[in-house]
């Protein structure tokens, strides 16, 4: 089945978004991306439209669109959100057990992660990292949760986190994930819960320059 050009629009525009060839704050043309994509407007207006649902643009009238940017309040309300609903799905998920098929693709996410890590791709890394957080919350069984949490975990990839770690905070990131793992294979949802508090509490720091104070 040929996917929908509204569906080819979005993805294409938001990988454009999340490789950092659109950067923050810049302007996105309906009548441009038209013409670079091969495009009529209508499907390239309707992807804008979505993309400001998920929050990744913003939309002007009747001026196309922009890369949504941040200020230090907004990563201040994004980080305070993760810090409490990303350690709730964790404790949920070790809470009501993964099977060995999920645990062994986290495992495997891992994995992957930490070739990106020694390879240096951080662009990939990102990416990993951004599905491996998607796995975890899918893991916790509650269907709101994705979706309220779609918005804010977009910040960290269009920020370009891991390009500001030290090879000491790259480390702990990664090993944060693997005791993530091994706290959902011992159920232990207190452990799942406190890893994931503190590696969401490290990326706030690393990107506002100090700690994400709980409220």
């Amino acid at each position: 089945m040929m996917p929908r050009a509204t569906d080819t629009a979005y993805e294409a525009v938001r990988q454009m978004i999340l490789s950092g060839r659109a950067e923050a704050g810049s302007r996105l043309g309906e009548a441009e991306l038209a013409e670079t994509l091969g495009l009529s407007r209508t499907p390239v207006r309707e992807a804008l439209q979505r993309l400001g649902a998920d929050g990744l643009v913003e939309v002007l009238p009747h001026r196309g669109a922009r890369v949504v940017s941040w200020t230090r309040e907004d990563l201040d309300e994004i980080f305070e959100l993760r810090s409490l609903l990303e350690p709730h799905a964790a404790a949920r998920a070790a809470r009501i057990g993964q099977d060995e098929a999920v645990l062994r693709d986290l495992r495997g996410q891992c994995d992957a992660m930490d070739r990106a890590a020694a390879d240096g791709d951080l662009a990939l890394l990102a990416r990993l990292n951004s599905r491996f957080h998607a796995a975890v919350i899918e893991a916790s069984g509650n269907r709101r949760l994705p979706a309220m949490l779609t918005s804010v975990m977009h910040a960290p990839l269009i920020l370009g986190t891991f390009r500001r770690y030290d090879a000491e905070e790259l480390a702990r990131s990664m090993n944060h994930h693997r005791e993530l793992v091994a706290a959902l294979t011992a159920r232990d949802p207190a452990w799942a819960e406190a890893v994931m508090r503190a590696h969401v509490r490290a990326a706030a720091a690393n990107i506002t320059g100090e700690p994400n104070e709980e409220r």
